[in-house]
């Protein structure tokens, strides 16, 4: 990563700045992010209400308007003609990174199409936060919000689950009992992790294989971000026995079952449980 010298980072142009903000924390906001918030004549933000606690923690006057997914089309005209007579506009989002499953797409689109100067200024994100502490793969398939009926979920999770990499999405915590008999059904032996009220107060994780899954009995409140691991590397699978492994059945296979001696040698070598279980059988006639 090449990092500019401090005094080469323009942060005084004017144009569209889009600014992360914490996603729960609010001691997560950056310096950066501060100063653009300040300087910034208007900041564009989904919930007013919401933003002015974030803002008037930090003394932030600047003029706000409404703009969220139902307005957006509707404010385009008045925003751009704001940006293009030399206003300096902030795009925040309730929390997170704006423009990740977040209203922004349409003003960024027509500010391109207009050569108005765009500037993200980096922040917090769950998408990062979560991937960062699953212990996964960082190479990662990002969804964003799953869709509500369950042939057009059924058919995302058929796409993404197709791909090796961890897999991460959003979903409402009123929903997510609904999507776990297909989580089980087509993420088969991957490993899972429900990230809830990260950076807050309540902030959980909750660790299980894909297969152990059961319906929550309790109401998980807020959004949740929920990471699946990437596919079990199996290009090896073909792989026989080695001698050791066999000696290492031999020594267990009147003392355990044959599907626990398949889960131990299994976690060890890429060999597949299939050949193992198969070979314990074998033996196990004689």
């Amino acid at each position: 990563m090449i990092i500019k010298s401090q005094s080469k980072i323009k942060d005084n142009e004017n144009g569209l700045y889009l600014v992360s903000t914490p996603i729960g924390n609010l001691k997560d906001i950056t310096l950066r992010a501060i100063e653009t918030l300040k300087k910034s004549t208007y900041i564009l933000c989904e919930d007013t209400r919401v933003s002015r606690i974030l803002l008037n923690r930090y003394e932030i006057k600047s003029r706000l308007i409404s703009n969220h997914k139902f307005n957006e089309s509707k404010n385009l005209s008045k925003i751009m003609d704001l940006l293009k007579s030399g206003e300096t506009i902030s795009l925040i989002s309730d929390a997170g990174t704006p423009g990740i499953s977040d209203p922004g797409a349409i003003l960024l689109n027509e500010c391109v199409r207009n050569n108005i100067k765009i500037t993200p200024i980096p922040g917090p994100s769950a998408v990062a936060a979560a991937v960062s502490m699953s212990g996964f793969s960082e190479k990662f398939i990002f969804y964003g919000f799953l869709p509500e009926k369950k042939q057009a979920l059924v058919s995302v999770f058929n796409k993404i689950s197709k791909f090796d990499e961890t897999c991460v999405f959003f979903v409402s915590s009123k929903k997510v009992n609904k999507i776990i008999p297909e989580l089980k059904k087509i993420f088969s032996g991957r490993k899972i992790i429900f990230c809830r009220e990260i950076s807050k107060i309540y902030e959980e994780f909750i660790r299980k294989n894909v297969d152990d899954l059961e319906i929550f009995n309790k109401e998980l409140k807020g959004e949740l971000t929920i990471v699946i691991s990437e596919k079990k590397n199996n290009k090896n699978h073909s792989q026989e026995l080695s001698e050791s492994d066999i000696n290492i059945i031999k020594k267990m296979i009147n003392k355990l079952t044959i599907k626990e001696i398949t889960e131990i040698i299994s976690q060890y070598n890429d060999i597949s449980k299939k050949e193992i279980y198969n070979y314990c059988l074998k033996i196990k006639k004689y």
